[in-house]
């Protein structure tokens, strides 16, 4: 299904609907916090006191529940701001998590939590995109690192504690500090076979680990305009592991095609409503935003990168570390779990069989049905891939695929940490999602053209 609407109308409206008083402001980032704050405009480094439209849990809402009983508050203030979702051990892998599950249950039904999406709907970040619950211009918290994924729609979303969320739920309210920008542009085009996870993992390997730390990333630059809505949920995902606060880029054409035909799905009573909400909503950076650090990244020289164990900032080119044993793919979650990441490794299944366990979960239920209806599971089944329940799966090693003593794995996950897939003696190789499926065909380390 597809909007009324055409995107160039959306644009064109959201420039027009923007306040006055807020187009002008510095970056992407101070505009939003700014009108989260009620403020005609904030500085990097203020404390503001803000509202966010959308606080975010997930399986630990169970444990802020808990902080939450011991505050004198009774109801949650907004319960149509919060959005629960059942993904970090769906289905239940142990007794204690469907006792937590049974819980948040329980408690999204006492305080008329509407925005509660049940194990198998997905993983938050994914979920929240397609249910137009976040939009341009929307701050969100929440209770995951993962948080500036939201940034891809043009809206500000940024990883907080549970003690936090807790206050959130009692108060609507937060104190934070406005952080300074570090506007990465992206210039040229990414060559064949090399996608936006190779871009994240560039960056993140010559900035480092703590490269942007309580920064606020913001990608700008005309090559923006050749990038897929999927690729670009990566790569604001992915800052995160750079130490970001929050990262976005402005919404345009792609933006809003996507949200047009996401809310035709997902909500086709309001959709439309939504989306010119949406629209109203939007903000813009100014041309002369002042920003504390820049940096350029030339697209057509970054070529495909693994991120070695133990850490994400140890960033080696494939073609170094081609041959090492692989024991076990992994593609999914939050970062590469998409219809996009699904089709790539279908195309390189294709034809061929597995010598390496491969498990793909998709990363919402209905990124799993696209996929299914345009044969890419098929074709991975037949390729002796193991397909999981839309969620996060082992990602955070407590179920569905955790790794064995001294295995390797290859997964187009966030992180490598050690112990992050269930067991410290194990090593996690990081990559795109063609290079995880070829590597399984290979049973090595392998770039998808040497197949």
């Amino acid at each position: 299904m597809v909007s009324e609407f055409g995107s160039g109308e959306y644009a064109k409206l959201a420039r027009l609907c923007q306040p006055m008083a807020m187009r002008f402001m510095p970056t992407l980032t101070e505009q939003i916090l700014a009108r989260a704050a009620g403020k005609s405009q904030v500085a990097p480094g203020e404390i503001v006191v803000i509202e966010p439209d959308v606080i975010l849990s997930h399986d630990n809402s169970a444990a802020i529940a808990d902080i939450f009983a011991q505050l004198p508050h009774k109801r949650v203030k907004y319960p149509e701001r919060l959005a629960i979702t059942l993904d970090h051990a769906a289905p239940p892998p142990r007794p204690k998590h469907a006792r937590n599950h049974a819980k948040i249950r329980e408690f999204a039904r006492v305080q008329g939590i509407k925005q509660f999406y049940e194990v198998g709907r997905g993983i938050c970040h994914q979920v929240l995109c397609e249910e137009g619950i976040v939009g341009p211009g929307m701050t969100l918290l929440g209770a995951d690192s993962h948080s500036p994924h939201y940034g891809w729609l043009g809206a500000f979303g940024a990883g907080i504690g549970r003690s936090e969320v807790a206050a959130l739920w009692a108060t609507g309210q937060l104190w934070l500090r406005v952080p300074e920008t570090l506007r990465i542009n992206l210039a040229g085009s990414l060559r064949r076979g090399v996608t936006s996870k190779d871009l994240a993992l560039a960056l993140i390997g010559e900035l480092g680990a703590d490269g942007a730390a309580y920064m606020a990333v913001e990608f700008a630059g005309e090559s923006l305009a050749n990038m897929t809505a999927d690729s670009r949920a990566a790569l604001t995902n992915m800052m995160a592991e750079m130490g970001a606060k929050s990262a976005c880029m402005p919404p345009d054409d792609t933006t809003w095609r996507w949200l047009g035909d996401a809310l035709a799905r997902a909500r086709p009573q309001d959709g439309q409503q939504r989306l010119e909400l949406f629209a109203a909503n939007a903000l813009y950076p100014a041309a002369d935003a002042q920003v504390a650090r820049e940096h350029t990244i030339d697209l057509s020289e970054v070529e495909p990168l693994v991120a070695c164990p133990h850490a994400t900032d140890n960033v080696l080119p494939l073609s170094e570390v081609a041959g090492r044993r692989v024991d076990v793919g992994f593609i999914g979650t939050c970062t590469n779990g998409r219809l996009e990441d699904l089709a790539a490794a279908a195309a390189i299944v294709s034809g061929r069989k597995l010598r390496r366990r491969l498990l793909v979960i998709p990363a919402s239920s209905l990124a799993l049905r696209d996929a299914a209806e345009a044969g890419y599971l098929t074709t991975l089944l037949e390729a002796g891939a193991v397909i999981g329940t839309p969620g996060c799966g082992p990602c955070m090693g407590i179920s569905m695929g955790v790794l064995a003593p001294g295995e390797v794995c290859i997964s187009s996950a966030n992180r490598n940490f050690r112990g992050r897939m269930g067991e410290p003696s194990a090593e996690i190789y990081l990559a795109n999602p063609a290079v995880v499926a070829a590597s399984c065909v290979a049973g090595e380390l392998t770039h998808p053209a040497d197949l």
